[in-house]
């Protein structure tokens, strides 16, 4: 029996585009595949979100999986150092560049290969890459000067955008329309936040990551709030269940008591597989369409769960960790982190299906 799988639906995936679209009407939208289409395989997602406008990347390659795999739309490097190699890949294979230091400027002085459009990414305010506003004219007269280059537009990136009462989203967007305005090119800014939360940052092109994936990024939203169907189904075997005594100990530190004479559940997936080991007890997983609170520490290999609420649990039975009806944003709440790392940790162990 397969242990942990991951089932991904495609289905999903063009549900959410759609809901992009309907949000940012008339917008092109790259979609961020990045860190392997977030967990759940850039080639797999980029192949079902045929209706995409482009693909938004972190690297060089990232950016040649999909163009060995036969993607063929635009496809957006945004954090990828330059060099002459790197150029000479971007002009073979049609790539675009994010340009947000002057090493980049520098290597692209040297090029003389075929034509690349670049994206020129201000820094509004999140300090992490971009140049300042106030060198807007500078950068804009150095890449015009570039023989082999063609200015693509201008992108920016938010910083608090999950919050919609954010002042530091107001004062990006101001800062962005300031330094852009009357400039040629494209504008881009919304992240799927963005696209929710900020109708005024869709600019010229939506740049959506997490929700194309079923998750929202918003502080005040859920998923279904957002009506925003799970692209993965994360499930192992129910692999043993024993009828535990009041008062024994459960797992590793012995650190959950049972509180009467009960039945536990072991599931066959840990950290070992990805999920993540500092989910609490309490933490959920459903079983026939039941939840059951996890108990004990996860180990590597195996997660225990009070099945009191599902007596009728057997062993071969699988168990939903997150997907449909058990949102990875629950997850990621209940272990401190985001739905982003929950699907981007799964190890190698996990067996993938797509349908």
């Amino acid at each position: 029996m397969t242990r942990t799988l991951a089932t991904i639906d495609r289905t999903a995936f063009a549900h959410n585009l759609a809901r992009v679209r309907e949000l940012a009407p008339g917008r092109a939208v790259y979609a961020a595949v990045k860190a392997d289409g977030y967990g759940h395989g850039a080639v797999t997602v980029a192949q079902a979100l045929t209706d995409a406008d482009g693909f938004a990347v972190s690297s060089l390659d990232e950016a040649l999986q999909l163009r060995w795999a036969g993607i063929d739309r635009p496809i957006v490097m945004l954090s990828q150092r330059l060099d002459a190699t790197v150029c000479e890949q971007a002009g073979e294979h049609g790539l675009e560049i994010v340009l947000f230091h002057d090493h980049q400027l520098d290597a692209l002085e040297h090029y003389i290969g075929p034509s690349v459009r670049v994206w020129i990414k201000l820094d509004t305010g999140m300090h992490r890459l971009g140049f300042a506003c106030a060198r807007a004219d500078e950068i804009q007269q150095r890449v015009d000067a570039l023989e082999r280059v063609v200015l693509a537009g201008w992108l920016t990136h938010l910083a608090c955008a999950d919050d919609p009462a954010a002042a530091l989203t107001r004062r990006q967007l101001g800062e962005f329309e300031a330094a852009t305005e009357g400039r040629a090119g494209a504008r881009s800014i919304a992240n799927s936040a963005g696209v929710l939360a900020w109708p005024q940052a869709h600019a010229d092109m939506v740049r959506p990551g997490i929700m194309l994936y079923g998750s929202s990024p918003l502080l005040d939203r859920d998923a279904t709030a957002c009506d925003l169907r799970p692209a993965m189904h994360l499930s192992a075997p129910l692999i043993a269940r024993q009828t535990i005594a009041a008062g024994e100990a459960i797992g590793y530190g012995a650190t959950w008591q049972t509180p009467e004479d009960m039945p536990v559940g072991v599931i066959g997936i840990g950290y070992g597989d990805g999920y993540p080991r500092h989910a609490p007890a309490g933490t959920p997983v459903l079983i026939n369409g039941v939840r059951v609170p996890l108990i004990g520490r996860v180990s590597m290999d195996m997660i225990t769960v009070d099945l009191r609420a599902a007596p009728d649990a057997a062993v071969g039975d699988r168990a939903t960790l997150w997907g449909p009806g058990l949102p990875a944003d629950e997850i990621a709440q209940a272990a401190g982190t985001i739905s982003y790392e929950l699907f981007c940790r799964l190890t190698p162990r996990v067996r993938f299906e797509i349908v």
